[in-house]
């Protein structure tokens, strides 16, 4: 293979970086539902034509799918060696969101195209896109109670929706009879095509400007160097064994919690995860598949260390153990609804509070780890029509070494955002009676947590169904070094002059919404990094000022006493502070947290 310079592997790696953020541009610009046109809770991406791993993906891709569509590839490509699936021809497009094949749940819809240059297979196109609704029990997908797949929605294997790029008109009706609004998906499935089509114009025209074989040989350098850059940031952490805890509040259907239990094992410049020791399946949608379990470990290891490249390579030196039987490792017919968007965020938590003892001055204490899934369904007057509307929303981030966490920031696992407020009421029959930072919501530390939101939602005309699968709303997300948990995930249901919450208290479905009756929601904050006691008082003083503490806050989690002007009081400040007892973790003292399993744990055998 040809030898290149490093000058020349930088711009052709750059080239394929710029086509797959075309893509990206292009496939919000043109889809249809907000989730993805405005949340852009999409990805695209171009994998080897052999083994489909990752050559590059967009920048602003949803992390999540940084492991989950190389894992798709590669089940494809399995199946059309065993002869399961077609092979693939020029003008082909194969859809697929079977979640066990590569997949997260089934609203992850995913489209493949094989990419020939000049009558020769180069490479694999693919994308994902977040579908607001693909049939099942509840609209938008997310049953929280779930028992078999079935019931979430319509099940996809690999199969030719083009062919010889035709649309195949059969295959679509047969999935447009199986969802709800179905004019949505048709726009959702042509801006799909479009980022494909766009893909295959860009690479056509880096080809022609480089070779193939200038191309081929700058990715196989490239995932050499993505590797080596990965094996130099483990090399740093110190070798040991290092063990932790995260929980997930029940599966929907067994008001049970779930226990996630890591132990990451660093020897030289590899590193091994283990989550062996983890629950056994559950009856409810809180299952994970082996590919959304794997991706929730690398985009943690890529939170930690951001500059590691978008390549397969970066992956090589991270082995995971496969945690068979248990509820991160599901099979059909496992439900698995809430793998992607919580159950990932526990996954990578736990590698947070695991490595955080290593390599303190890298790791962030856990962050909100909820996406806040909420899908609305029903029938507007208005418009006379069937509506399905899905929304996320953002939390607050663990506070880290050199600053305070995020607040309002995204999920763990992505780059989508929640849609803005003003769109989602021309698109679907609500009204946001209130959106805010959740005042008080952030963990207490040296450096505080991020803030979550709080919202309300009224449906103002007809009727809806309305469902939710959230988390951290029994255990705040943990604070780290002696920080406090960030405040737990509330939900409350305000209808028939009566204000409940689910039983689960971060998951129900079909609740039966009014007109006028509405649905309120406070995210969780993000936890606390370090003592609360260290914290520049003058810091707790201008939170208070914000509004986002009050005065009883700053003295009992930060031992800052004010002046009725909101001053510090140093002396006092100093005499509080000297007291040897106070709360480290959770909100206001350990007993917040679960009973059984307890809290995080964290240790170290050096040299093991």
């Amino acid at each position: 293979m040809k030898k290149l310079d490093s000058l020349s592997i930088t711009v052709i790696h750059a080239g394929l970086q710029q086509v797959c953020n075309e893509m990206d541009i292009t496939f919000c610009r043109a889809a249809f539902s907000p989730i993805i046109a405005e949340a852009e809770d999409r990805s695209n991406g171009i994998y080897h034509r052999d083994t489909g791993a990752m050559i590059s993906q967009g920048e602003k891709g949803l992390p999540l799918f940084v492991g989950t569509m190389q894992h798709s590839a590669a089940e494809l490509l399995r199946l059309i060696g065993e002869g399961e699936v077609a092979p693939p021809a020029p003008g082909d497009i194969y859809i697929v969101n079977d979640p066990y094949l590569g997949g997260t749940h089934l609203m992850d819809v995913r489209f493949a195209m094989p990419f020939y240059y000049r009558g020769k297979m180069f490479c694999w196109l693919q994308n994902i896109g977040h579908w607001p609704d693909v049939g099942g029990m509840v609209p938008g997908g997310f049953s929280a109670k779930a028992v078999e797949v079935e019931q979430e929605g319509l099940r996809l294997p690999p199969v030719k929706l083009y062919k010889g790029g035709q649309l195949d008109k059969e295959i679509l009706s047969i999935i447009f009879s199986n969802i709800r609004v179905p004019q949505q998906r048709r726009g959702d499935i042509q801006a799909q095509v479009a980022s494909l089509k766009v893909g295959e114009q860009r690479l056509t025209e880096l080809l022609d400007r480089y070779g193939v074989d200038e191309v081929e040989a700058a990715i196989e350098e490239f995932g050499e160097r993505a590797a080596a850059q990965m094996r130099a940031h483990i090399a740093r952490i110190p070798d040991g064994v290092y063990r932790s805890e995260t929980f997930v509040d029940s599966d929907g259907v067994v008001d049970e919690i779930l226990r996630i239990s890591l132990t990451a094992r660093k020897q030289g410049d590899e590193i091994e995860f283990d989550l062996s020791g983890s629950s056994p399946p559950c009856r409810g949608p809180l299952n994970s598949v082996a590919a959304t379990t794997n991706a929730a470990i690398y985009l943690a290891m890529r939170h930690i260390f951001p500059d590691t490249l978008l390549n397969a390579g970066t992956f090589a030196p991270i082995r995971i153990v496969r945690p068979r039987n248990t509820f991160l490792d599901a099979h059909y017919p496992r439900p698995v609804s809430g793998c992607a968007a919580e159950v990932s965020q526990r996954i990578a938590e736990a590698v947070f509070l695991a490595l955080v003892q290593a390599i303190p001055e890298k790791v962030t204490a856990a962050p909100a780890g909820s996406s806040g899934n909420f899908a609305l369904g029903g029938y507007d007057p208005a418009q006379q029509s069937m509506f399905v509307m899905y929304q996320i929303t953002g939390g607050g981030y663990g506070g880290y070494a050199s600053g305070d966490g995020l607040s309002n920031g995204c999920s763990t696992t992505g780059l989508a955002k929640m849609p803005p407020l003003e769109v989602t009421e021309q698109a679907f029959p609500v009204l946001f009676k209130k959106f805010a930072l959740r005042e008080g919501s952030a963990g207490a530390g040296k450096r505080r947590g991020g803030f979550g939101v709080h919202y309300e939602l009224q449906l103002v005309r007809g009727e809806a169904r309305a469902s939710f699968v959230m988390d951290h709303g029994r255990v705040g997300p943990p604070g780290v070094l002696g920080g406090m948990d960030g405040a737990m995930n509330v939900i409350r249901i305000h209808r028939d002059g009566k204000t409940t919450s689910p039983a689960h208290t971060s998951k129900d479905q079909d609740v039966l919404l009014k007109a006028g009756e509405s649905v309120e929601v406070m995210t969780p904050g993000g936890g606390g990094y370090g003592d609360p006691f260290q914290r520049e008082p003058q810091l707790v003083a201008i939170d208070v000022q914000r509004g986002y503490l009050n005065a009883r806050q700053a003295r009992s989690d930060y031992g800052v006493v004010l002046t009725a002007s909101g001053a510090v009081d140093i002396d006092a400040t100093m005499a509080l502070r000297s007291l040897e007892k106070r709360p480290l973790n959770g909100l206001d003292s350990q007993a917040e947290r679960p009973e059984a399993p307890q809290g995080s744990t964290c240790d170290k055998a050096l040299g093991s």
